[in-house]
């Protein structure tokens, strides 16, 4: 059970005490919305991963199927543009009409456009309302972040960090475990997945009586509205120290995004292939590597919060680029082994996955509350529109290739730009955020 207090109630922040004492019911209620709320996204992203080739079986003419990678690499970057663009508007919306209500909104768009998605009837109608969810999923990220950011402790957020992130490997999971019962019930089974995606509009009815504005935002907003001061994206470049982190911040997430949806999502597709040549059932195989990937995301993404208040967000993080790298050709050339690729992918998912856990964890110490939002909207998602060209270019290269490791270790160099720049960055750990 999770211990919580009432709202309001006094808490002890020494040192010798715990630091989930630390914490009233509040802040417990705020890391479930914001973790149920990037659970949802993973689902609803990973379910696209798992179900776009059965999707482009039904959706493309029998001539198109050899094309199908290609198709599904389209598709996936579709979704990303999407995402870029909702969550760079998500978070300048965030910072102005509030966090809570951004992340209603978020929640539910994506519920609606997920559900419709299931009523494609050809692959471009398909690709528009992956675009229209990409949209509504990147909205809701930064706005989360935000929170927890603001709610959590000193010593203690980049634990929140980790137990917020480590929701979209527990999505990614649960898609995965819900495709293993739903890929048998037929061709039209990638649509049941769609609609399952409806579920998250519940959530919002409970994040508007459970949890609060953040009144740290109250105070910036009542002093933007005081200065009549006008805050826009650009300023984020205003500044020359700002500035420095922003470029700095964009790189290294640049490396982290561009290394998962260029390398990571192909993870399932290529255990299924290999299981398929050992005579195995590739789909079944696809969805054990599914769960295998997202349950070592989960520990990735709470492991790196965990060490990283513990031994600062720099080594930590230049860590998970490192390892990130090095087990990229481990993943794909060390063996043909179905068993043990699932193992190869579960260790592989706690650094090429978990390696996200940074930008919630560092990234709100390096910015003014007037602009958090603005700021992590941009640096976690502005990437995704030089990213989304690494599905592209994957599917072009598994097709042109014949294979997935030499696309993969092509787009694996990405890594060295995230080990050089962070070190550039400040340390922050257990310091108070910008006011």
């Amino acid at each position: 059970m999770i211990p919580c207090m009432p709202v309001g109630a006094a808490v002890d922040d020494s040192p010798t005490v715990p630091w989930y004492r630390t914490l009233d019911r509040v802040q417990w209620n705020t890391l479930i919305a914001s973790n149920l709320g990037w659970l949802f996204d993973g689902f609803e992203t990973y379910g696209l991963v798992l179900t776009v080739g059965v999707a482009m079986r039904q959706l493309l003419p029998p001539e198109l199927y050899p094309q199908i990678p290609a198709y599904a690499g389209l598709l996936i970057a579709v979704t990303l543009l999407g995402w870029g663009v909702g969550g760079i508007v998500g978070g300048v919306l965030a910072d102005y009409i509030g966090r809570k209500r951004m992340m209603i909104i978020a929640v539910l768009a994506y519920s609606v456009t997920a559900g419709l998605s299931a009523f494609s009837y050809d692959w471009i109608s398909f690709a528009v309302l992956r675009f229209l969810v990409g949209i509504a999923i990147g909205s809701e990220w930064a706005t989360g972040s935000s929170m927890i950011a603001e709610l959590w402790p000193d010593r203690a957020r980049g634990k929140g960090a980790g137990l917020m992130q480590c929701g979209l490997g527990a999505g990614f999971f649960l898609a995965s475990l819900v495709w293993l019962f739903v890929s048998p019930l037929g061709p039209d089974a990638w649509r049941y997945m769609y609609v399952i995606g409806v579920v998250p509009a519940l959530l919002t009815l409970w994040i508007r009586r459970a949890i609060p504005e953040s009144a740290v935002w109250e105070r910036a907003a009542a002093r933007r509205k005081a200065d009549k001061a006008r805050f826009t994206l650009f300023d984020l470049f205003a500044d020359r120290t700002l500035r420095k982190r922003t470029i700095l911040v964009f790189l290294m997430s640049l490396a982290s995004t561009l290394g998962f949806w260029g390398i990571s999502t192909w993870v399932p597709p290529f255990i299924g292939g290999v299981a398929a040549a050992s005579g195995l059932d590739a789909a079944r195989w696809s969805s054990y590597a599914g769960m295998a990937y997202t349950f070592g995301a989960v520990v990735g993404y709470v492991g790196l919060g965990f060490l990283a208040d513990a031994y600062g967000r720099k080594p930590v993080t230049i860590a998970f680029f490192v390892f990130a790298l090095l087990l990229t050709p481990v993943m794909f050339f060390w063996t043909r082994d179905p068993q043990l690729l699932l193992g190869l992918a579960f260790v592989n998912a706690i650094f090429s996955n978990g390696q996200f856990t940074w930008m919630p964890a560092w990234l709100p110490e390096l910015y003014p509350t007037r602009m958090r939002a603005t700021a992590l909207a941009f640096a976690f998602n502005g990437p995704r529109f030089i990213a989304f060209l690494g599905p592209l270019l994957a599917g072009t290269m598994i097709v042109q290739f014949g294979g997935y490791g030499q696309a993969a270790m092509v787009l694996a160099s990405i890594y060295l730009v995230g080990i050089a720049a962070a070190p550039f960055l400040p340390e922050t750990v257990g310091q108070p955020l910008p006011a």
